[in-house]
């Protein structure tokens, strides 16, 4: 059984050379530039927002204190008895100088819940250059100047940003999300756009103006799929236009239960990316430098090779920790010991998401198919 301590032997280079690679990647991603020094057309900011989020004030107020001259922001809320209704009711009370609306409607044009509420909200849209971000991003008073800045090209068809993780509290669950998001999707991204134009939104910022989204169908042809943002980005692309991806980096509040909670929302993304890349997310194996070189070790007794294959693995995941931190301006501490835990748990993520088709959010279950459909099922889950 020669061919597999080999094939584990190449994987394992392969995976240290990614590391490596996306070390980079992040370093110089932590030293582009904004272009300021564009026109600013009025925006109308949509924010969907389903329940208390950690943190949930200081999120959604972030967005209504940009330092912009013209924009809009629309909270929409689905239904009339959600516990997030008194914090936009206090922002709203607390800045009644800004353009401000609230939405409660109800109605679903389609599965995907929080696409709905999106739709709900841009009937009261009154510009033509949208912001869509998730209710759990915090932003500093720029944004949106940097993210309207990204437009200047008419050839852009939409902005998107990437978010790093911030821990909502010093638990362990919710410093592996964080990890997650910092050392592993992140640099992903990055070194994808190294070799290929970006095609995909991100969440965390969708900007797109009104008529590109009518000419894609709109949100109703988003309201079936899991992957909306990802959707979005590729219908547009599709047209011949770019997705611009901005150096403004959003901050994700993360805040996890429990870690079986963090496994089923990591789940959850994993299963998004196979259901709409599942070649590429078939050999993002070639990620998972520490788990990798683990298995050609135990396959090898423990040879040479391979004992130096753990070496450099767990070393570049600690420099990829520090490298992070300093690019993204992360004021957490280095925790080196979390490296093997996120490492291993990210491994058994890839490994579970081969196994079922079935994805949590909230509280409710979903099927979803190989194009990414979201079929509701019946029971429903608590996280």
């Amino acid at each position: 059984m020669v061919i597999l301590p080999a094939t584990l032997g190449l994987l394992s280079l392969a995976s240290l050379t990614y590391v490596a690679f996306s070390i980079y990647r992040v370093a110089k991603f932590g030293r582009r530039a904004v272009a300021r020094d564009v026109e600013l057309p009025p925006v109308t900011v949509l924010k969907p927002v389903c329940g208390l989020d950690a943190e949930l004030y200081e999120n959604l107020r972030s967005f209504c204190t940009q330092d912009y001259p013209d924009y809009q922001v629309v909270f929409s809320v689905a239904e009339a008895d959600d516990p997030a209704l008194p914090v936009v009711h206090r922002i709203i009370e607390e800045l009644p100088e800004r353009d401000i609306d609230l939405v409660i409607d109800g109605q679903q044009i389609g599965s995907n819940r929080k696409i709905s509420n999106i739709a709900n909200g841009y009937k009261k849209a009154r510009h033509d250059l949208l912001v869509i971000a998730d209710s759990d991003m915090h932003v500093g008073p720029g944004y949106l100047r940097d993210v309207v800045s990204a437009f200047g090209d008419e050839n852009v068809g939409a902005v998107t940003c990437l978010y790093k993780g911030r821990p909502a509290t010093p638990d362990l669950a919710s410093r592996l999300g964080s990890a997650f998001i910092n050392e592993w999707f992140l640099p992903s991204v990055l070194v994808a756009a190294a070799f290929q134009d970006l095609r995909y939104c991100f969440g965390a910022t969708m900007a797109v103006h009104r008529d590109l989204l009518e000419r894609i169908g709109g949100f109703p042809t988003l309201a079936a799929v899991l992957a909306d943002d990802y959707m979005l980005g590729k219908r547009i692309s599709d047209l011949g236009y770019r997705i611009e991806l901005s150096p403004y980096v959003v901050e994700n509040v993360v805040s996890e239960q429990s870690v079986k909670a963090l496994f089923n929302h990591e789940l959850r993304w994993a299963r998004t990316v196979g259901s709409v890349q599942p070649l590429g997310y078939l050999f993002s194996i070639v990620t998972h430098a520490l788990p990798v070189s683990i298995l050609y070790l135990i396959v090898t007794a423990a040879s040479w090779p391979s004992v130096a294959a753990v070496g450099a693995a767990l070393s570049l995941r600690i420099l990829m920790q520090y490298v992070s931190r300093r690019s993204l301006h992360i004021q957490d501490p280095l925790r080196p010991w979390l490296v093997p835990l996120r490492d291993l748990l990210s491994f058994a993520v890839w490994t579970a998401s081969f196994f079922g088709n079935s994805v949590s959010w909230r509280t409710h279950s979903f099927t979803v198919d190989n194009g990414g459909q979201m079929i509701l099922n019946e029971r429903k889950e608590t996280l």
